[in-house]
């Protein structure tokens, strides 16, 4: 950074922000836009998510943590289904079960405590109540006690169509999202966003960078499901072509302590679907050549598990391969448009 004299860096992947990446950038005297190791740690450990909002009123589900697997099955047996078991730690979107059922729910626990599916993020389980309403994903610009919330999102999680198979680290996204009004929104921010970035410089772990709150609107209002302490994926790739301001002149701005200015297409719709490895999420076949994909100047292909074989053709080489985003006037229209480029 300093050799290339960068002004600031970016932290995007949430593994090294709950490593502590910012940390090292601040001892070295280098500005970073994202979270601290222990501000991280709202998406590092459920559990910790959890605690802060019981001590600051941030109305989420009801829930119990528990580091013994014999104590879990027991507390599933006593509550009955459906009910939500989460591994504490990261698991890379895959740590949640939303078990319809009790068999699913010891199930899922089986796989956390003696599969160790997850390894250490799976030490301890965070069993939450069922919640039930439309989910919808809220990002903010934050910077201490001050944020700048994005327009909201919502993906969809499942692997297969008709929001069928398991949890995935999300295989599409649209927005914005119209069965959320506005009412919702403002209700989120003032009783979710606003007490949570109050709340954690209050506690001496401030948060700077991108606060993504995973929400849902129940009859009780917005709720809080999870926290990321970054960008999400794949609500990210339909929100910022939303952005009709600079993003890098505005994250500067936050960084020297300056109002940055963000401004949004409120006009279009944006929607974006995940091209997959076979077997994702749980048992992801490599190698599939990636066939080229020809957009207009108002759709985009985003990247992300590829690789260049021997002979420099693109490669499958994850499980979420690359996503195709477009904007239309409406969400039906944009979907219309992806999935004639994507069939």
């Amino acid at each position: 950074m300093k050799n290339n004299g960068y002004d600031w860096v970016f932290v995007g992947p949430e593994v090294p922000l709950i490593e502590g990446i910012v940390d090292d950038f601040a001892a070295a005297g280098i500005k970073a836009f994202g979270p601290s190791k222990a501000a991280a740690q709202i998406e590092g450990s459920k559990d910790f998510a959890k605690q802060l909002m019981d001590r600051h009123n941030i109305p989420t589900a009801q829930y119990k943590t528990f580091s013994d697997l014999e104590m879990a099955q027991d507390y599933v047996h006593e509550h009955g289904a459906p009910i939500v078991i989460k591994a504490d730690g990261l698991a890379a979107g895959k740590g949640v079960t939303v078990a319809m059922d009790e068999h699913t729910a010891q199930r899922a626990l089986e796989d956390i405590f003696i599969d160790h599916r997850f390894g250490s993020a799976g030490a301890k389980v965070v069993i939450e109540d069922f919640l039930d309403g439309q989910e919808f994903s809220l990002m903010s610009f934050v910077n201490g006690t001050d944020f700048w919330p994005m327009p909201i999102s919502q993906d969809h999680k499942r692997a297969h169509d008709g929001d069928e198979g398991p949890n995935t680290g999300g295989m599409g996204a649209y927005s914005p999202v119209p069965q959320i009004p506005q009412s919702v929104v403002d209700e989120a921010i003032e009783k979710i966003v606003r007490p949570t970035v109050e709340g954690m410089a209050e506690e001496g772990t401030p948060f700077t960078g991108i606060l993504y709150a995973g929400l849902i609107a129940t009859a009780d209002g917005p709720k809080v499901i999870e926290f990321n302490a970054r960008f999400g994926d794949p609500e990210t790739e339909v929100v910022l072509p939303k952005l009709t301001s600079d993003l890098g002149a505005g994250i500067s701005a936050i960084l020297d302590g300056e109002t940055p200015e963000f401004t949004w297409d409120e006009s279009n719709a944006t929607l974006g679907v995940v091209i997959a490895s076979n077997g994702y999420p749980e048992n992801v076949i490599k190698g599939a050549r990636v066939p080229e994909i020809e957009v207009d100047e108002d759709s985009h292909v985003y990247y992300a598990g590829v690789a260049s074989d021997e002979h420099g053709n693109l490669v499958a080489n994850s499980g979420r391969v690359l996503l195709v985003e477009t904007s239309a006037p409406d969400i039906k229209s944009a979907q219309d448009k992806v999935y004639a480029i994507i069939d």
